[in-house]
């Protein structure tokens, strides 16, 4: 089954077409800066260089249109349509196929994600209208994490609030999470059970995997809490809210802001809120951008351990997405501060690349330390296969 993956965002549309059987790509590309000036498409093909086509894309159902008008030219036919969709809030404990009833539950729960889910149901949609023969499935990033223990999702607020409101832990990253406990399990047989997968990227999240069920996570009632990111700010404590209400003067959408879009690593490097440079400026001497470093170990150490705790015990941990799979420094950055754990990172393993899942620990480290590089699209193309085939 050939399968269109589209992964849309609140300005951006990327999507990717691929054989669930063969695993090969045959065509992929972005959407970017939707509804913004100096918009353009990226596309590449059947493995041919990239082009980059300057369009207009004034709304998501451009984008959309513009990228099925280029997928008109692949030989290869799309046999079902698989959407990533950030928020499946209280309905979605799994993929499902798309009906009419689906789709208002997506818009339903979007407050949750309002810049992702109203923009991922509205691509839903015009896709459903456009082709209504090719079934249409969502996959939530939250469903890998629907069905973690009650004492792990569950917030100390009052029940009536959480009930009403439909407040409690629900994660993100589910679907790179799943895929990491696929590809894991695929690579090394009978000999993990109980996994700490960690997505590092400007985004990320850590997720405690017990025999492919999730026991907790980093991420909370949205992507803000759990690690300091690129521009997030991590857990703080909730009182920081009120008090730079009341003593600074902040509206909520100002605290907002800052927290999602002027913190975590940008605001403490006081550089840049991308890794590399980072790292470059900590090479040079610079100590803001140290201190960025020290405090993404220390913080991605100590919630390792929260993880590690929540399936009382570990035996495998995988680095994957951005960071996760291309600085060996930041890995043995983090695997320095858990050394206590018995683990022992080879200098040698770590500073290779590779597109394939690898060993990074030594072979007398008491945890087996990995990079996997994730494949979300992939996951999301296996969703669709297996419930349009039913």
């Amino acid at each position: 089954m050939n399968v269109l993956v589209i992964n849309a965002g609140s300005s951006s549309l990327k999507y990717q077409l691929l054989d669930v059987d063969t695993r090969e790509v045959y065509a992929k590309g972005n959407c970017e800066r939707i509804g913004i000036e100096g918009s353009f498409i990226g596309h590449e093909e059947n493995g041919s260089g990239k082009q980059k086509l300057e369009v207009a894309l004034p709304d998501h159902k451009t984008a959309i249109d513009h990228v099925f008008e280029i997928l008109e030219n692949v030989p290869q036919k799309v046999d079902g349509i698989g959407h990533r969709v950030v928020q499946g809030g209280w309905y979605f404990p799994e993929s499902a196929i798309v009906d009419e009833d689906v789709l208002a539950k997506v818009r339903e729960v979007a407050p949750l994600a309002p810049l992702h889910n109203y923009a991922e149901a509205d691509v839903v949609e015009i896709c459903r209208n456009k082709f209504p023969e090719l079934g249409n499935v969502i996959v939530p990033d939250t469903a890998f994490h629907y069905n973690m223990p009650e004492y792990a999702w569950r917030y100390a607020l009052p029940r009536d609030v959480c009930d009403k409101l439909h407040i409690r832990k629900y994660g993100a990253h589910g679907t790179s999470h799943r895929y990491i406990w696929r590809a894991t399990k695929q690579f090394l047989g009978d000999d993990v059970h109980k996994l700490v997968s960690l997505h590092l990227g400007s985004g990320a999240s850590l997720c405690a995997i017990e025999d492919g069920r999730c026991k907790d996570t980093t991420m909370g009632l949205t992507p803000l809490d759990g690690l300091i990111m690129g521009t997030r700010c991590g857990t703080v404590d909730p009182a920081t809210v009120f008090f730079l209400s009341r003593e600074g003067g902040y509206s909520i959408d100002e605290i907002d802001t800052m927290m999602n879009k002027q913190s975590g690593l940008l605001a403490v490097s006081a550089k840049s809120n991308d890794s590399r440079d980072i790292e470059d400026g900590a090479a040079e001497g610079d100590e803001k951008c140290q201190m960025a470093l020290d405090m993404f170990y220390y913080r991605t150490a100590q919630l390792t351990a929260e993880m590690v705790c929540s399936m009382e015990g570990v035996d495998t941990m995988v680095f994957t997405a951005g960071i996760g799979e291309n600085s060996d420094v930041m890995r043995q950055g983090v695997m320095d501060r858990l050394a206590w754990l018995g683990i022992k990172i080879d200098p040698t393993k770590n500073a290779v690349r590779s597109d394939e899942p690898r060993v990074i620990s030594t072979d007398d480290s008491a945890i087996k330390v990995l990079v996997v590089p994730t494949n979300e699209e992939y996951m999301i193309a296996l969703d669709v296969a297996e419930l349009l085939s039913k």
